[in-house]
């Protein structure tokens, strides 16, 4: 990967839906080429795919809570699989202590969260301990994957 797809990337990851001439004019390319640049990136894996980012707060869904998990080693695949596959969890990754999950969710309640968290996380005794925070404030939101 060369200087000029990175650049376009970050066209992309600000606008996945610039049209192809619009991106050659910002990379001062061919139509034809930044279109190609954009299969062969997709085509390599490097552009997993094209989504839209859908603003949580205009469906309801204003409490967001971090979530982070102890649980039995054994477990920890299963628990991960069985929250994940839930709609209240937004992300979920189980970290490098390989007994700990980080989970973020979005519910539109407070009782939501409540709800969630009493039929899914309490009274499993594969789960050892369980902290959460709700967030407060979004200083910074990154959309895309890697910084570039």
């Amino acid at each position: 990967m060369n200087e000029l797809d990175s650049a376009l990337l970050k066209i992309l990851i600000k606008d996945a839906r610039i049209s192809f001439a619009d991106m050659a004019r910002q990379l001062n390319v061919s139509r034809a080429y930044a279109r190609a640049r954009v299969q062969a990136l997709v085509e390599e894996g490097v552009i997993e795919k094209f989504t839209a980012v859908v603003n949580p707060e205009k469906l309801g869904k204003t409490i967001s809570m971090f979530v982070d998990l102890k649980v039995s080693p054994q477990e920890i695949e299963q628990v991960a699989e069985e929250l994940a596959a839930l709609p209240e969890v937004v992300s979920l990754y189980i970290m490098s202590d390989l007994r700990s999950l980080h989970i973020h969710t979005l519910t539109d309640s407070h009782e939501g969260f409540d709800r969630f968290a009493k039929d899914h996380i309490f009274g499993r005794p594969e789960i050892i301990s369980v902290e959460c925070n709700s967030l407060l404030k979004r200083v910074k939101h990154r959309r895309g994957g890697a910084r570039l």
